[in-house]
């Protein structure tokens, strides 16, 4: 028998308690981008990997504006988050090669929303054949890297193809 070793999947499955407050506002704030994941700044909104990543890659956007709703934000503030997202697509491609992506919001918790307090895009990068039995048959994903490695190729990912906003940001206040 093979073992699969995840161990940041670990808090997930133990439910342990939510970190407080709401980490789209927490994690931008501090200044430890390694430590909280976060691969990039754009001008209005983020870039930072899923803790618990559906597949390989899996990023979250999110504008440093806290709120729950695309309506709560304005035409441009929803613009700066769309251009992030096509960033973090582009750097996708680059990068790990992904062939496709799944791309979407989940707003409200009978949406889907684990964290419905702050608006932010799932970006899942997706390849032929990234599906296996190990979803069906025991309700386990199998992530093939650490997390930590693909932060670090996402993030130089992200300097090397946008350089000019690599300085862009470093916290915006609302």
């Amino acid at each position: 028998m093979e073992r699969i070793w995840a161990p940041w999947r670990i808090d997930y499955i133990l439910h342990k308690e939510k970190e407080p407050g709401c980490i789209f506002c927490t994690k931008p704030a501090s200044d430890d981008d390694d430590r909280n994941l976060i691969v990039h700044r754009g001008r209005g909104a983020f870039t930072m990997m899923n803790k618990f990543p559906y597949n390989n890659g899996h990023l979250l956007v999110s504008p440093f504006k806290h709120a729950a709703d695309i309506c709560d934000l304005t035409p441009e503030e929803n613009g700066l988050v769309i251009q992030e997202v096509c960033r973090a697509v582009q750097v996708l491609k680059a990068v790990m090669r992904a062939e496709g992506f799944n791309v979407g919001i989940n707003m409200g918790v009978v949406a889907g929303a684990g964290i419905e307090e702050h608006l932010h895009y799932h970006i899942v990068p997706r390849w032929h054949g990234d599906t296996n039995l190990m979803p069906v048959l025991a309700d386990v994903r199998v992530i093939p890297e650490h997390l930590v490695s693909t932060f670090r190729k996402l993030r130089d990912g992200f300097m090397h193809l946008f350089p000019e906003t690599a300085n862009e940001v470093k916290d915006e206040t609302y």
